[in-house]
């Protein structure tokens, strides 16, 4: 469990998971006679989670996108994006990496008003998934019928695709006990019996084949949540109409870099090490997500749709209502 524990302080994967740690770090000052005279603002704080779906941002950084725009850009360490709404709220962080979980559920809460400012990742098989002790009698979803189930949140993206394999599988969501540990203690928990199953992500669900000998029992990244949204760049949307052409200079350099992310393995890999506690060997082996440029809208609203049947949002939610203009 060592590897497991050396990854705590950067790695859960934003999907209204939380995040340890802070600090910070810049990009690039505006370049006097730049495009950075015709912005409203020039220094922007970016709430990052130390995840590979930051990794956009960081190519961005060490490519010098946001000089070329004219912008110095520094990064702050958040925990889950609803501990930092009074910084959005009031201006002293201007985005942040969220996942579409709590964007959602934030929007749903009245507590902001948040639009989708930029797509980072949708899912991809083997980046997450269910798994028990080697030894352990389960091998099928139907068997986790009266069984306990770690997740690292209660009410959020773990719960919610695994509830929808449950469903495949003949159980309702209710057969099934879910408890919240964090993922730095699942390995324990699963080698104790504490829990008879746990929802990993990467890097922990390598840790746990390697170091348990764990067994998938559901791949929550396929069949029925396939390609599901997982998380992106929030804004608020009073930021947006009061910096529209910071918006738009800030949009354009993550876009570039998010198409690179998207095409080049390697870029990814080279600036994970860079911010987070992933080593550069473990870096380069674990299953990312799939960086597209923009969210498939109606897996979104699938998403909004499951949430909402299992009772986390108050109603089902309009996506196309929750993304910026600047996505189409």
């Amino acid at each position: 469990m060592k590897f497991a524990r050396a990854c705590v302080a950067g790695l859960a994967i934003a999907l209204g998971l939380a995040a340890c740690g802070g600090g910070s770090t810049s990009s690039g000052a505006a370049e006097p006679g730049g495009s950075g005279s015709a912005l409203e603002k020039t220094t922007l704080t970016v709430g990052v989670v130390p995840v590979p779906s930051s990794a956009p941002l960081f190519i961005a950084q060490k490519r010098g996108f946001f000089r070329e725009e004219g912008l110095t850009v520094k990064t702050e360490i958040i925990q889950a994006p609803q501990a930092v709404m009074p910084k959005i709220m009031n201006g002293s962080m201007d985005a942040f990496l969220t996942s579409y979980v709590s964007l959602l559920a934030i929007n749903d809460s009245g507590a902001a008003k948040l639009k989708l400012f930029q797509h980072s990742q949708e899912a991809a098989p083997g980046m997450a998934s269910v798994v028990v002790p080697k030894n352990s009698p389960i091998k099928t979803a139907a068997d986790l019928k009266g069984k306990t189930i770690a997740v690292n949140v209660l009410k959020a993206l773990g719960q919610t695709v695994t509830n929808a394999h449950l469903e495949q599988a003949g159980l309702a969501p209710t057969d099934a006990k879910y408890v919240a540990v964090p993922f730095a203690d699942q390995l324990a928990a699963l080698s104790s019996g504490q829990v008879d199953a746990a929802w990993l992500v990467e890097p922990f669900l390598t840790a746990a084949k390697s170091e348990l000998g764990a067994v998938e029992v559901i791949d929550t990244m396929s069949g029925p949540t396939a390609s599901i949204p997982v998380d992106g760049w929030g804004v608020s949307e009073a930021w947006l109409t009061k910096n529209p052409n910071t918006a738009a200079a800030f949009h354009r350099a993550l876009a570039r870099a998010q198409l690179i992310a998207g095409s080049d393995r390697g870029a990814v890999n080279e600036v994970i090490p860079t911010y987070t506690q992933i080593p550069a060997d473990t870096a380069a082996s674990i299953k990312l997500g799939v960086y597209s440029m923009e969210v498939d809208k109606a897996k979104l609203q699938k998403l909004g749709d499951l949430l909402a049947g299992y009772g986390y949002l108050k109603k089902k939610p309009d996506v196309t209502q929750q993304i910026a203009a600047t996505l189409g």
